[in-house]
């Protein structure tokens, strides 16, 4: 039976599967993407699943049912990381689904058990999240192929290079009626859990979710023969509307985060002609959420008018909030029960996950482990195998309560 540290142990050997020598850092269509699905790939081998590539560069691993051809139940999670990533964000997940499937090996299911390792949930490379579970979810739209990377590289041209032919990504999405139903194991990302000495809890809605790419234009001119009436200095617009993006998104109780920020020209003694900014806005609902972002373009359109700077807006992202189905999410405290807590808690996840994405095409339910303090994106990301364990036989349990209220319901 797969353990704890056999888990924890994979987790350290996908962290060497980095860009950089120095730091965690794999993003979608990459070499290092294709290493992680061949590892990953693998230990589905080794728990006995059959193990195909999808058609948009997921790993995918199949035990069928009682009978073959039944609807799968969905375990997986993603195996792309952010830049300077923590070795359990998504790949924890991954191969805690892996080890429920080694340990279901040998039981005859009422549904087909499948694992996938989706290859791009955090968008790191083209600015787009959730790829991989879009594309798994039929939603996928025809404009991403133009998605640009850092080094101009195209979403179209990632894929040929990947060997992916982009006329055939459709043949990644599944049909309702193939799913028996999607649930993710996932680090929390957030202090609730330990401060409640909890080792696991379960979600009942994921955050609803939106990002833009905001440019401020103003005028690069000398930054000291320029008097500071005469000044249209884009980067001191950019600061004014990352502090009224706080003070707006606290106030409306959402969660607001400015990640970068791009200056043009970037010479100590220029005046910055342009900054260029991100913003992910994350709310409980989506009409919390987009309420937040009426006032925040309202106050960005503000500080541009005061200072005379133009702004431009460009959506890059929006994922709908998530509402976690009642009956995998009942079978998901029970397997927290099973392990061990009479006192299953349940979280909202300000966090996005690929639940949401496959929210579109099944019920969906999703089991969180504690981690350290809440860090998570940074290398100090950090679980206890004791944790680990106690999620292994919470999921494994999960799987079985779904088999068993799937076994007892009318045809």
């Amino acid at each position: 039976m797969t353990s704890a540290a056999v888990v924890l142990a994979r987790c350290a050997e996908l962290a060497t599967v980095s860009a950089s020598p120095t730091w965690l850092e794999r993003t979608h269509l990459t070499p290092e993407h294709r290493r992680a699905n061949a590892l990953a790939g693998a230990w589905m081998e080794e728990a006995g699943l059959r193990v195909w590539q999808d058609a948009a560069g997921n790993i995918c691993g199949r035990r069928e049912g009682r009978t073959p051809g039944l609807p799968a139940l969905l375990l997986g999670s993603h195996l792309d990381t952010v830049p300077d990533a923590g070795a359990y964000d998504g790949m924890l997940g991954v191969l805690m689904a892996i080890a429920v499937a080694e340990r279901l090996s040998e039981r005859a299911l009422p549904f087909a058990l499948e694992v996938i390792g989706f290859g791009d949930e955090e968008g790191a490379r083209f600015g787009k999240a959730l790829l991989g579970s879009q594309a798994v979810a039929g939603s996928w739209d025809e404009h991403w192929w133009s998605l640009r990377d850092r080094d101009d590289i195209s979403l179209l041209e990632a894929f040929e290079a990947f060997g992916l032919d982009p006329r055939r990504v459709g043949e990644a999405a599944r049909r309702p009626e193939e799913l028996a139903g999607y649930l993710e194991a996932h680090i929390e990302q957030g202090p609730y859990l330990e401060a409640a000495d909890a080792s696991l809890g379960y979600v009942t809605t994921i955050a609803g979710a939106r990002r833009f790419r905001l440019t401020v234009t103003g005028e690069a001119r000398h930054a000291g023969g320029t008097p500071y009436e005469r000044r249209r200095d884009a980067l001191l617009g950019a600061a004014e509307m990352v502090v009224a993006v706080e003070r707006l998104a606290r106030a409306a109780g959402t969660i607001a985060t400015v990640g970068r920020i791009e200056v043009q020209p970037g010479a100590v003694n220029v005046i910055a002609g342009r900054a260029d900014l991100t913003l992910d806005l994350r709310a409980a609902t989506d009409a919390e959420r987009d309420r937040s972002w009426q006032e925040i373009e309202r106050a960005l359109l503000t500080v541009c008018e005061t200072r005379d700077l133009h702004l431009d807006v460009v959506e890059t992202h929006r994922a709908a909030a998530a509402h976690c189905a009642d009956g995998l999410t009942e079978a998901v405290v029970a397997g927290i029960r099973a392990s061990g807590d009479d006192r299953p808690r349940g979280l909202w996840s300000r966090a996005g996950h690929d639940a949401m994405a496959m929210a579109e095409v099944t019920d969906v339910a999703m089991l969180f482990v504690r981690c350290h303090d809440g860090i998570s994106h940074h290398p100090e990301e950090s679980v206890r195998e004791i944790d680990v364990a106690r999620g292994l036989d919470a999921f494994e349990q999960a799987v079985l309560e779904v088999a068993r209220r799937t076994a007892v319901a009318p045809a």
